[in-house]
């Protein structure tokens, strides 16, 4: 496969597409089609990239469904419904047929049921399967409730609550349909979980407030526990002066027969100042090493500095096509554009192979 087209989604009015020519190393926006404002999360439908869904990151939130065809021609808003909350901050479909929807400003969500054709959304009423984060009793990073990401895992969805140090976990009584809150994982205090993945049986969650990335068993449901295996800094050893770090996005990439480790791709976001050489934030690399002994541990493979400023969006292309070979990342601040990496050295290492300048900044992405 040379051509690979890309969705891009951030803080504007539109979302774009991209046609990515992986033999000329070629990245070139091919449309910019109008969407509600912000749509800072895009995310595909459960096996049918034709849709996809996109939140309205707004005091009043929205909730978006749209169609794309094969060579990234995206339609109006199909359907558009409110999030029931503030700043909805990330979506996700759901192999149930339903889109999650965490508002992080109101430290709330939705999990909304779908039509049959994936493309309209059952709403009864705005605050109907509204279902609140309530805030820890003990004091937490922000003693207010932020969810940042929704992750189905098997039954359940968990929910990474990055004000309150804790991941819950919400289950779907059947008969009546509703989501709620019935166990929790907590987390270091202070840490601020922003965003996890499920990898080898474990729990792999990226700390925004304390740029950690920490790995521990799946507890029992509802409300085991267990114990943090390790846990490590994703900053890189040399910073410029006056940054601050908040850590952004994790993928895990599921093992293939070209990639056979289940590398860790962490971003650091430099909130504070960037280095005036221009290397930008860097894209971590771990390895979870001597799994299942007393030895297990992340192990730092390499720290790939990217130009980029504050990387919050990055995602690896499609296995099926073999778009798993690149990684594509941006900026949510600053004007270095997006960029395309190939996985190299069985991913231990990232090659820049083509970057755009033309939208100076993107938060989500979908490889069709």
């Amino acid at each position: 496969m040379v051509n690979f087209t890309i969705l891009a989604g951030g803080y504007d009015v539109f979302i774009a597409s991209y046609l990515f020519n992986s033999d000329a190393g070629t990245l070139n926006v091919t449309g910019r089609f109008p969407s509600g404002a912000n749509p800072s999360w895009i995310t595909p439908g459960i096996g049918n990239r034709s849709i996809f869904y996109a939140t309205n990151e707004n005091a009043v939130g929205g909730l978006q469904s749209f169609t794309v065809t094969p060579d990234g021609v995206v339609s109006s808003a199909v359907n558009t419904i409110g999030s029931g909350g503030d700043s909805p901050a990330f979506a996700a479909a759901l192999s149930s047929g339903q889109v999650a929807v965490m508002n992080y400003g109101s430290g709330d969500g939705r999990i909304v049921p779908l039509t049959q054709d994936g493309l309209g959304f059952e709403d009864s009423a705005v605050s109907a399967g509204l279902i609140k984060f309530p805030i820890p009793t003990a004091p937490t990073s922000e003693n207010v409730s932020h969810p940042h990401m929704a992750l189905e895992v098997g039954s359940e969805v968990f929910v990474p609550d990055l004000g309150g140090d804790i991941i819950w976990r919400l289950t779907q009584n059947i008969a009546t349909g509703n989501w709620s809150i019935t166990g929790s994982i907590p987390q270091p205090p202070s840490s601020g979980p922003r965003h996890i993945a499920v990898s080898c049986d474990r729990l792999f969650t990226l700390h925004e407030l304390a740029s950690t990335l920490t790995v521990q068993a799946i507890p029992a449901f509802p409300n085991g526990t267990s114990e943090i295996i390790d846990m490590v800094s994703i900053i890189p050893e040399e910073t410029p002066a006056g940054a601050s770090y908040a850590a952004a996005e994790i993928l895990i990439p599921k093992p293939t027969k070209e990639f056979t480790i289940p590398y860790i791709y962490a971003s650091n976001r430099n909130v504070g100042t960037q280095d005036p050489s221009g290397k930008g934030d860097s894209i971590a690399i771990f390895e979870l090493v001597d799994i299942g002994t007393p030895y297990e541990k992340l192990k730092l493979i390499n720290q790939v500095f990217t130009g980029l400023d504050q990387i919050r969006g990055m995602e690896i292309g499609l296995e099926e096509n073999g778009g798993d070979e690149f990684l594509i990342a941006a900026g949510v601040a600053g004007s270095a554009g997006t960029v395309v990496y190939r996985r190299v050295d069985g991913g231990r290492n990232l090659e820049e192979v083509a970057r755009n300048l033309d939208i100076p900044t993107w938060t989500s992405f979908i490889w069709l």
